[in-house]
């Protein structure tokens, strides 16, 4: 089972909202459908924003990755988060996510990126391997956030 990866367009956006809801009910995090409607809209009409692909096994869906870019000095300029990555579970441990991780450093490298960045649940050790694996590294700090 060779997993496909697309590029997601505006016509994509209820089937990422079905993954979303999916993907933050896994992760126990609030989902509004409403916002995240709008975050698609912006980011799938805004290439500089980043890229979102659906990830298809067999032409079915079954999951999405959303890179998006950024900049920073302490990284030399262009940066990027993984910034949303979902496997539905049934489809993990197969090297999906190896591969999500190889698209998301093409897509970087093909946009000038430095370094590419992505949290990941302090208890997810299973994911945490994966990205170790894949080359990220900890870097001991925390990521702080203030909503505005």
């Amino acid at each position: 089972m060779e997993p496909a990866f697309k590029l997601a367009s505006a016509s994509s956006i209820e089937t990422l909202l079905k993954l979303m809801s999916e993907f933050y009910a896994h992760e126990q995090l609030s989902f509004d459908e409403q916002a995240a409607r709008s975050a698609l809209t912006l980011i799938l009409n805004h290439d500089s924003y980043g890229q979102i692909h659906l990830i298809y096994v067999d032409k079915e869906i079954v999951g999405y990755i959303v890179i998006t870019f950024g900049f920073s000095l302490e990284y030399r300029g262009r940066d990027a988060f993984v910034d949303e990555f979902y496997i539905q579970e049934k489809y993990r441990g197969q090297g999906i996510g190896k591969q999500g991780l190889q698209l998301a450093e093409k897509i970087c490298q093909e946009q000038g990126v430095q370094a590419l960045h992505l949290e990941v649940e302090r208890e997810n050790i299973n994911a945490q391997a994966v990205y170790r694996k894949a080359g990220f590294i900890d870097s001991d700090r925390y990521l702080l956030t203030k909503w505005l």
